[in-house]
């Protein structure tokens, strides 16, 4: 829905309807203002959560024709 159509839609509405609409606007905006901020990053969170074995770096056997 384009801004244009939501416009007229509004625009066609009762005056009591138009005064919920716009308490309801009000209530969206005021609730993305109330949203928490992402907790700063901390290094070294997952250490321990993922295991690497130690030949993760070589080459693999399926692209041994490759190489």
């Amino acid at each position: 829905m384009t801004d244009l159509q939501l416009y007229s839609q509004i625009t066609s509405l009762p005056a009591d309807l138009k005064k919920e609409v716009s308490d309801f606007v009000q209530f969206l905006k005021q609730k993305t203002k109330t949203k928490t901020k992402p907790k700063e990053r901390v290094f070294g969170y997952a250490k321990g959560y993922f295991k690497m074995s130690p030949d993760f770096d070589e080459p693999l056997e399926d692209f041994k024709d490759y190489m």
